[in-house]
Order: structure tokens, then sequence, then C-alpha cells
């Protein structure tokens, strides 16, 4: 049987990522599966809303489990994860549009912090490289 190239790739991009890089993965999984539940909601099909609200809570309960609670920042998060969780079984149970447009919106607050984080985390280690060997300025 053959594979799906996309699928391939998208394995071959989860193995070779950089735990910043799956948080990253995961924010955006996230979303896309809460759009999909938001356009089910609207077309009524309650099966497509649930399987994509469980997909995106189950994101939310491995970015709780990833959480390394000795930092601080990991005790701002882990309130708003639970929100965010919160907010999607309510959305699921009432088949409410709102929820799930304000888990979008801080989903995507929160996806492009850890980008820009990320991005500046490259740039501090190339700067440091270069230090290191030497060719700092």
């Amino acid at each position: 049987m053959m594979k799906n190239p996309y699928q391939s790739y998208s394995n071959t991009q989860a193995m070779t990522a950089t735990p910043g890089e799956l948080t990253l993965m995961l924010f955006n999984g996230a979303i896309r599966f809460l759009k999909q539940a938001s356009i089910g909601l609207e077309d009524k099909d309650y099966e497509t809303v649930n399987t994509n609200l469980l997909k995106a809570q189950n994101i939310l309960l491995e970015l709780m489990s990833t959480l390394k609670m000795e930092y601080e920042v990991a005790q701002g998060l882990m309130p708003l994860y639970q929100f965010m969780y919160e907010q999607l079984v309510q959305a699921n149970i009432k088949k409410n549009q709102t929820p799930i447009q304000d888990v979008i919106g801080l989903l995507e607050e929160l996806r492009d912090t850890w980008n820009e984080a990320i991005k500046l985390a490259r740039v501090q280690q190339a700067g440091g490289a270069r230090v290191a060997s030497g060719n700092g300025a």
C-alpha cells in the first residue's frame, strides 16, 4: 500500500522538531481542529464537532502534561490551558460557537508569541555560536 506523502512529511517533521517546534505544531493542530469543529457546528454536523473538539481537548491535555511546573511561566499557563479545556467541554455539551472562537483566539495569541520566542532563541543561539567560534563582533 502506498504511503500518503503528506503523512510521511508530517511524521518526519515531528521526529526532527525541537521541543519548541513541537509545541508550535500542537498549537497549530488545536487551532485547525477548532476551526473544523466551528464549521461542523455551522453545518449542524455534530459528529464532526465532537470529534474535532475532542482532538483539540487532547492537545490541551498534552500541553498541560508537558509543563514543567518549576518554571513561573508554566504556573501561568496551566490555569489558561485548564480554562480553555473547560470552555471546549462546555462548547461540546451546549453546541455553542462562542467558546470555540474564544479558545481559537487565545491559542492564536499563544502560538504567535511562541513562534516569536522560537525566532528569538534561534537568533540568540546563532549569536552565541558566532562568539564561541571566534566570529563574534
